[in-house]
């Protein structure tokens, strides 16, 4: 039997992809946080399935089920909400299956900072502004950062921020990255993406605290900081190679060198020529 770590996705049930709703139909046994994981998906799971909520569960009690539904002989669905790559708390699972024998397999899910990039209608790769996204969280309650990986030392970069988890701690966010980014920084943050009860909050840097205390979001939530949030208002903003006239030329003198045609630099300016 088999332990299958299922990525459920941002929030919108419709969110979790084919593969994980094609296991689920065939798992004796699912433990998810009830939290976060939304009813309709655990609607997927056959009826007489055993539904095990783990929100308030330490580690001992949660690979103690999981490794009695093997012993019963069942698949078994352990859902995490987003994607298994980022903040999961899937490793220390993992490592007490393996010891005990039990088969683990993953399956990827929508993270939440794509879903959140969705409901701002933004692009987070924006050509002349930027091409990087750093995703990162503060140090809270939870488990530290390690050495190097403080919000102010991963600000020198300058790069996108995705930042998990710290919805709760704007004043720290600001006093860490004003330095670098500017007050005036576009920030976005998107609470709860993709569910009913989605909200967005759009604020310059120096505003965050503010503008998240007044719309009362502390928790479940993305925040973006960067200038791609807002690339009308850049100089610098360039139109992607993709769609370039320079591409189109390249991608026509590869075809002929494939079909063996002798390429001309001046034919080949010519035809450029006629498609400008």
């Amino acid at each position: 039997m088999t332990v299958y770590f299922l990525g459920a996705g941002p929030g919108a049930a419709d969110l979790i992809t084919v593969r994980a709703a094609r296991i689920l139909a065939r798992c004796r046994t699912c433990l998810y946080a009830g939290s976060l994981v939304p009813d309709e998906v655990l609607d997927l799971l056959p009826a007489d399935a055993v539904r095990i909520d783990t929100a308030r569960m330490p580690l001992d009690e949660i690979v103690a089920h999981l490794a009695a539904a093997d012993a019963a002989g069942h698949d078994v669905a352990r859902l995490h909400s987003g994607d298994l790559s980022l903040y999961s708390a899937l490793t220390e699972q993992q490592r007490r299956l393996r010891e005990l024998g039990i088969d683990c397999r993953l399956v990827p899910g929508v993270p939440a900072f794509a879903a959140a990039a969705a409901a701002l209608d933004v692009e987070l790769t924006v050509p002349g502004i930027g091409q990087s996204l750093l995703i990162t969280r503060v140090s809270t309650l939870s488990t530290d950062m390690p050495p190097g990986e403080d919000l102010a030392s991963l600000a020198r970069s300058g790069v996108t921020l995705a930042l998990h988890l710290a919805a709760h701690r704007t004043a720290q966010i600001v006093e860490a990255l004003a330095p670098h980014y500017g007050a005036d920084c576009p920030t976005a943050t998107v609470a709860f993406a993709s569910r009913a009860d989605e909200q967005i909050v759009r604020a310059r840097l120096a505003d965050l605290p503010d503008a998240l205390g007044a719309a009362g979001i502390t928790k479940t939530a993305v925040i973006f900081v960067g200038r791609v949030l807002a690339p009308e208002a850049s100089s610098e903003a360039l139109e992607s190679y993709l769609y370039s006239h320079a591409r189109m030329r390249k991608l026509r003198t590869d075809a002929r060198h494939a079909a063996g045609v002798p390429v001309s630099s001046d034919a080949d300016s010519v035809d450029a020529a006629a498609h400008e």
